[in-house]
């Protein structure tokens, strides 16, 4: 078999490997459970691509992200590597036809998404496959202390049951130490057979910074007339998004914007011209960054502060990935503490509530008990809420529940060309084209522009059948129904929505039961990432540090370059009485309880002493009074 660095010269021309990444792919394929903690634009996804294309098999590739999936098989067909993705939203012939083609060999990889590897076909076809490995992508997903959790990761390590030898690659850019811990544990890693690679999440050529302003627009123009290059400029909704790009417009910056609103045809466009710098500024939702390997963005900035410093980590890293200066700018107001606030209130909605949106869910859909199970459906938010009268963020906080608790998935939008083949014999089809002149004219075309349509699936592009025959895509769609129901093509309609499918079988609203533990385990969780998140923006301590420490780097050194190291954000100076009447109160309270979060012992403090005892707080940790310990406790140290 290859070499891992003849398979990196041959499918991506490098000659070298980025540190850590040889190390990596030395243990999956010394068989061992091997977890990759790098970070955003670390190289994660060559760490298990690079094994798997060393082995014979196909490696099974777990992803909750549809995007993530298809960009990245669309990056392996590209090098010549045979692979395929099966998702929310397509079809059993679809499904059938790619599951058959691992069985027989003819894929490398095999990308799923969790709730789609855990149904019996996929099983069944899994157990006839030979699989190399198994790689989980985004694995703090896994992990009820992550920040995304998802349920139907938990049935990942059922899977390796099929296949006991086939080691596991987990790969994740952002996990706590618990995170860490519990990512092996869910993952059934062997305890005399596995590995933990950790490469530090500092980034010497990224500044961060958080400025406090009340207009955020000005000064973030300030900023993109001052940082030259690439940029993108995340916002909190799709409204803002059109809003600010056009304000930079006006201010003779480049800019466009994005958000899963918007057709494929305009995000593809919208993400090409800014990654080939046609366009400068890219102003986006969160739905915008994940999967996309431009190396060249000099400046991240925030108008909004992110609920957790897990998304904006991941968010402010996409900057600088060439190793030149960027910078991740944070621009913040009370307004950012106000918001996350009502945020948490909105997150977790009276479980009679949920129950109320399970139950539309069966007549949205019209479906009976008992039914459902494994089927995806088209979902819009918008339509559904207005439909039953709730207030859409609660709606989709509900639905949020109702994942947690293994009830449902709902996918991101996704989007997959309408797929057209020619089924009928050819002496059928001339005598069928004779017989209905209206429809010759689209089968003859089908058969001009694209080669081989009768012998497989084919991707077409309907606009330009539509500008070809001169109709309108309503009836483009009915003359391709006709041809389908006569049995003359095998037709797949266009898909662009977000997909929701039913992990359980449709249950009466009454029997839908959650556990209250997690529901109140995930709510003090919330909170706990809100806190540590506002703190990144409140406190005036280094903020490299900060980052570091929440991802168990206590020891890392000051930045020098973010605004609290050069002096632009002065910590306010504390009186030696405060500090002493806080030291007194907290070694009362942490030797009372051995330990509490930050989050706990605020809830000690009256609300209107919170802010000053944060920064006391914070004080006392920079010189080693307090100690923040792994599980995130802070101890007395006296």
């Amino acid at each position: 078999m290859p070499t891992p660095h003849e398979i990196l010269k041959k499918y991506w021309g490098y000659d070298e490997f980025r540190p850590m990444q040889l190390d990596i792919i030395r243990a999956a394929l010394a068989g061992f459970d091997t977890l990759a903690l790098l970070p955003t634009g670390g190289g994660k996804s060559l760490c298990f691509q690079v094994p798997a294309l060393c082995t014979v098999g196909v490696c099974i590739v777990v992803s909750p992200l549809i995007a993530l999936m298809r960009d990245q098989v669309y990056n392996l067909r590209k090098r010549q590597i045979a692979a395929a993705a099966i998702y929310s939203g397509m079809t059993a012939y679809e499904i059938d036809r790619i599951l058959d083609a691992c069985v027989r060999g003819e894929l490398q990889f095999l990308y799923l998404s969790p709730e789609r590897l855990c149904t019996e076909l996929a099983q069944v076809r899994i157990s006839q496959m030979q699989v190399s490995f198994f790689a989980v992508d985004e694995a703090h997903c896994i992990s009820q202390w992550g920040y995304d959790f998802r349920p139907s990761y938990l049935k990942i390590s059922e899977i390796r049951l099929l296949k006991p030898n086939a080691p596991v690659i987990a790969l994740t850019a952002t996990a706590t130490a618990p995170v860490v811990a519990d990512i092996q544990v869910r993952l059934a890693f062997k305890a005399d057979k596995k590995r933990v690679f950790q490469k530090s999440f500092g980034r010497d050529n990224l500044a961060y910074v958080v400025l406090h302003e009340e207009n955020k627009r000005a000064k973030m123009l300030d900023i993109l007339q001052k940082v030259n290059g690439s940029g993108v400029v995340y916002v909190q909704n799709r409204r803002e998004t059109k809003e600010i790009a056009i304000f930079l417009q006006q201010n003779k910056i480049s800019a466009d914007y994005y958000h899963a609103g918007r057709s494929p045809e305009q995000r593809a466009e919208v993400q090409t011209k800014w990654i080939e710098n046609k366009t400068r500024i890219i102003v986006a939702t969160n739905a915008f960054g994940m999967g996309i390997d431009k190396p060249d963005v000099r400046v991240v900035v925030h108008l909004m502060l992110p609920e957790s410093l897990e998304a904006y980590f991941q968010e402010a890293g996409r900057g600088g990935r060439d190793g030149e200066k960027a910078f991740g700018v944070l621009l913040y107001n009370a307004t950012d503490r106000l918001r996350l606030e009502r945020q948490y209130k909105l997150a977790f909605p009276e479980l009679a509530e949920v129950r109320n949106v399970y139950k539309a869910l069966g007549s949205f859909y019209q479906l009976a008990i008992g039914s459902a199970l494994g089927i995806s459906f088209d979902f819009d938010i918008v339509d559904f809420s207005k439909r039953y009268e709730f207030e859409p963020i609660k709606a989709l906080n509900a639905l949020k529940i109702l994942m947690q608790e293994g009830y449902i998935e709902v996918s991101e939008q996704v989007f997959h060309s309408a797929t057209v083949q020619i089924i009928a014999h050819q002496e059928t089809l001339y005598d069928y084209m004779l017989r209905n002149p209206k429809l010759e004219r689209l089968l003859k075309a089908l058969l001009r522009m694209y080669q081989g349509i009768g012998m497989q699936d084919t991707n077409i592009k309907e606009t330009h059948l539509i500008n070809h025959l001169k109709i309108d895509s309503f009836e483009l769609s009915q003359q391709f129904k006709k041809l389908s129901s006569e049995k003359i093509i095998r037709y797949i309609a266009r898909k662009d929505s977000p997909q929701l499918t039913f992990t359980r079988e449709r249950l009466h609203e009454s029997d839908v039961v959650f556990d209250r533990a997690r529901y109140e385990f995930l709510r003090t969780r919330f909170v706990e990432r809100m806190t540590a998140a506002l703190n990144y923006a409140e406190v005036a301590r280094c903020r490299s540090q900060q980052l570091l420490a929440y991802f168990n780097e206590p020891e890392s050194p000051a930045c020098g370059k973010c605004d609290v190291c050069t002096g632009r954000t002065q910590s306010k100076n504390l009186s030696h009485q405060q500090i002493e009447d806080l030291h007194a109160f907290l070694e009362e309270k942490l030797n009372h309880y051995r330990g509490l979060t930050l989050h706990q012992l605020l809830q000690h403090i009256p609300p209107n002493q919170q802010q000053q005892a944060t920064k006391v707080i914070a004080f006392l940790l920079d010189n080693g009074v307090l100690e923040e310990r792994i599980d995130k406790k802070i101890v007395y140290n006296g």
